[in-house]
């Protein structure tokens, strides 16, 4: 065999090499070609299973690296609760988090999951986050910049933990208190709802001065994506029914449960949620004229519209009645990410069938597939697709409970402060003999804090997470020489007996979500009621109202010397503390009417049979107390 030579195998091998440095650089991997450009280098090396994992979402719990690998798998999601261990470590999400990462970059594309969680008010499934007031009572601040210094602390808290993904804000127009859901949204009135989309550059960073309208927009690795929700009129709902029917007309929609769209889609938002609710009879997730018509063509938005849990399913009564026309019904409508988020081989073999059969078109596919990768790309996940533990200390540190704290003052709104010409009784004196502490929301951290803590419906105790209870905020503010006594739920005639120079009461609400949080009749829990009839018959008091919407206290406001509604405060109870004995002022104002009757609802500000208890915009003030 003859030999070639040298300088010919060299020529060969240049080539060769050259060949193969050619073949390695793939578009979609360079960060500095043009958006655009990636997104379509890759969508067209893309197979149809590879299309339908990625808009494929499921929960962490069904998760696994080779499930991520074998079903190309789009997105992961912990639903509330779902923890990879019960008071997990931010190193130990980060792990979690990472794994199923690494299942996705082992794929033939090597196209990164998203991980989404919901951070509602703060990180508040993961122990030792801070978890800030819920949006209730941030509406009642009327303080656009410090809500959008609490989206920045969680981003950087859920980061904290190696996720770069919320769903939220909930920019809801809660219209009905007896709503489940009312404590996650701002106000009744859609103005205080659009100045609080200030969250969502909190969350995912400030816009860049002349972006396109409606594209997606992430900062960088201490920011996370943010999620709209719940797309429309889940606030407007009959008797505030959770995912029921919201009758009203297109003028009224666009009017009250649209500019929060509006304003969340012009800050960047990258993804918007569907809401399980429907609008004059017709169920949103099946909606293609709101969801493609709208959102997607009217208003240009740019990111991926996921659905909400399970939500497909539910557009069946029963839910998962027909699921292949559910899953027909969601993706024809524009929903371009279904949480599905158990049986997801169901939902991809389903949707597999649909488009192979042509009942589904593959334009809709690259529909839904572009947008997931627009942001998938935009948020940098293909440079930066694993977590590190450089941002763990972000996780409940001192800076971001002072944040909350300060949410905390500015949201306690003072609705009565002594009667006419009586002496006001707030602000508490700090130096007293002996004063009374009583009340089942005293001294429960988890009621403080309400749904969506740690657990999906909440929890009760103090051993949930860290944080300081209203009981121990007073004990650390009084005088030391004060004695603090406290008694849960006192009869009247051991008040009378016990020479207290005044008392503090704080009863509310049981922690709820969603469902179980629909009320017909807005009540205190028990025994919050006859607390405050035998402590207030008996001594000075000031009522602490612990919830997450306006509840039926009529018949003891005469009873009560002072009452201020705290709404659902969080970790920090601190913040109260800090009002009642005068270190800062009351300047909280009601961001929802407070009702007389449940017989009025619902019952809004401008409403021609408005007779409110307290109308919206109401809020007494108090001044700080001088400091010797």
């Amino acid at each position: 065999m003859a030999r070639a030579p040298v300088s010919m195998v060299g020529l060969l091998v240049l080539c060769c090499l050259s060949g193969m440095t050619r073949a390695e650089y793939v578009k979609y991997k360079d960060p500095k070609q043009p958006l655009n450009t990636r997104i379509e280098d890759l969508l067209r090396r893309m197979t149809l299973a590879e299309k339908i994992g990625q808009m494929t979402q499921i929960d962490r719990s069904v998760a696994s690296f080779e499930v991520m690998k074998k079903d190309f798998i789009g997105s992961v999601l912990s639903g509330g609760g779902s923890v990879p261990a019960p008071r997990a470590s931010p190193e130990t999400w980060i792990d979690m988090v990472n794994d199923f990462q690494n299942g996705s970059l082992s794929t033939r594309l090597g196209i990164p999951m998203i991980y989404g969680i919901d951070a509602v008010h703060g990180h508040n499934n993961v122990y030792k986050a801070t978890i800030f007031p819920h949006n209730v009572g941030l509406g009642a601040t009327r303080d656009p910049e410090l809500v959008k210094r609490i989206g920045a602390a969680t981003a950087l808290e859920v980061r904290a933990t190696g996720i770069p993904y919320v769903f939220a804000p909930c920019i809801a127009v809660c219209r009905d208190p007896r709503w489940g859901r009312c404590y996650e949204s701002y106000s009744e009135d859609h103005k205080i709802v659009q100045a609080m989309t200030e969250i969502v550059p909190g969350l995912q960073g400030d816009i860049p001065a002349g972006s396109p309208k409606g594209v997606p927009y992430v900062a960088g690795k201490k920011n996370v994506a943010a999620c709209a929700k719940h797309y429309v009129g889940d606030g407007g709902t009959t008797d505030g029914i959770n995912e029921n029917n919201t009758v009203i007309d297109w003028q009224g929609l666009l009017s009250i449960h649209m500019p929060g769209y509006y304003d969340s889609i012009i800050k960047g938002v990258s993804t918007i949620m569907v809401s399980y609710s429907s609008w004059n009879g017709i169920k949103m997730h099946t909606n293609r004229d709101l969801i493609t018509g709208f959102l997607k063509n009217k208003l240009r938005f740019r990111g991926f519209v996921i659905s909400d849990w399970e939500g497909i399913d539910r557009i069946t009564t029963p839910p998962h009645a027909n699921y292949s026309y559910s899953i027909q019904a969601g993706i024809s409508a524009g929903i371009d990410m279904i949480m599905v988020p158990l049986n997801y081989t169901e939902f991809i073999d389903g949707l597999t069938f649909q488009v192979k059969n042509k009942i589904i078109p593959m334009s809709r596919i690259d529909d839904a597939v572009r947008r997931i990768l627009r942001v998938k790309f935009t948020m940098g996940l293909f440079e930066n697709p694993l977590a590190d533990t450089s941002l763990v200390d972000q996780l409940g540190s001192q800076e971001h409970r002072e944040l909350a704290r300060e949410a905390v003052r500015k949201s306690l709104v003072l609705l009565k402060n002594g009667e006419g010409t009586d002496e006001p009784l707030l602000p508490l004196p700090k130096k007293a003999p002996k004063i009374l502490v009583a009340g089942s929301h005293a001294d429960n951290l988890g009621y403080q804090c309400g749904g969506w803590t740690i657990q999906w419906q909440g929890l009760s105790g103090n051993n949930l997470t860290s944080g300081t209870t209203i009981l121990s905020a007073i004990k650390n503010t009084v005088d030391p020489k004060t004695k603090v006594v406290y008694k849960e739920n006192p009869g009247t005639d051991s008040v009378r007996s016990g020479k207290f120079s005044y008392a503090i009461v704080v009863v509310g609400e049981h922690p709820y979500a969603e469902t179980n949080g629909d009320s017909t009749n807005l009540t205190i829990a028990d025994p919050g009621t006859s607390t405050i009839s035998n402590v207030c018959a008996a001594v000075k008091c000031v009522v602490v109202v612990i919830s997450g919407r306006p509840v039926m206290i009529q018949p003891y406001v005469a009873a009560m010397d002072a009452i201020v509604a705290a709404w659902l405060p969080g970790t920090e109870g601190q913040g109260v503390a800090d009002v009642l004995f005068g270190d800062y002022g009351f300047t909280g104002k009601l961001s929802r009417t407070w009702f007389k009757t449940v017989d009025q609802l619902p019952m809004n500000v401008g409403d021609p049979h408005y007779d409110p208890l307290f109308p919206f915009g109401f809020g007494l003030t108090t001044n700080p107390v001088k400091k010797n």
